[in-house]
């Protein structure tokens, strides 16, 4: 009679080498320039608390503040009729700046994209475009109210010449993600720019640019308040000037 051997198992098991994981040096680089901006916050925010601060005192104040902002509402000397029309008249100007600043970006958009314009002409539209986008929309329009005076006028300006240079880059933007493939197609087909433009790029980046604009009406309705206050552009934002100077 055969006996079946018993199988023979190695008696130790071979060691599973788990490879070290190594930090990279991007990663410890952005660790360390957190890690520096937070101690640095922490200093500076240790540093500016004047001594013998009241932490209670000072959040009783701060609560204290926020019901009276929040829960007793006081109109003040005005009405809320006339809150509600200088509220309708800041929509009026986020509105009409951002349609001028559409139809003059959707022109320069055209412009900047580098699958319709010349290279020459699409860099230096973006390289202008740029240029006005990095001065702030306040700036703007204090620029144009050393020229023309304090009033709607300047806000309507400053703010429809940065919507241009705004709505100008991601008009551009989005054109330029079109497949080149799809417009030498329709241009050796015969197609004109026009029709190229009103049949081919309007309705198949519609949607896309609408997002865009009403992106860039809430940005103009913020900056229509904070003119309204610094420029005398009119609106809520002056009313809200003058009830924190006056009566809170």
């Amino acid at each position: 009679m055969i006996r079946a051997s018993k199988p023979t198992y190695p008696q130790t098991l071979p060691q599973l080498r788990v490879p070290r994981t190594r930090i990279s040096t991007r990663k410890l680089t952005l660790l360390l320039v957190i890690g520096s901006i937070a101690v640095l916050s922490g200093y500076g925010l240790i540093s500016v608390i004047p001594n013998h601060f009241d932490f209670a005192a000072a959040f009783t104040s701060f609560w204290a503040n926020l019901a009276a902002m929040f829960f007793t509402p006081n109109v003040g000397n005005d009405s809320w009729a006339k809150l509600l029309t200088s509220l309708l008249a800041s929509i009026q100007l986020a509105f009409i700046t951002t349609i001028l600043g559409a139809v003059l970006g959707l022109l320069f958009g055209l412009m900047a994209s580098a699958n319709l314009a010349p290279r020459w002409l699409a860099t230096s539209v973006k390289g202008l475009m740029a240029l006005i986008r990095a001065i702030p929309t306040i700036l703007w329009v204090l620029i144009y109210s050393a020229a023309l005076g304090l009033g709607p006028n300047a806000a309507v300006i400053g703010l429809t010449f940065h919507s241009m240079a705004y709505l100008a880059k991601v008009y551009a933007n989005s054109i330029e993600e079109i497949p080149a493939d799809t417009l030498e197609t329709l241009r050796a087909s015969g197609v004109s720019f026009l029709p190229l433009l009103t049949q081919a790029i309007m309705p198949t980046l519609a949607a896309r640019f609408l997002s865009w604009t009403f992106i860039r009406f809430e940005i103009n309705f913020a900056n229509a308040i904070v003119v309204g206050a610094a420029a005398g552009a009119g609106g809520i934002g002056y009313q809200l000037y003058v009830a924190s100077n006056f009566y809170f």
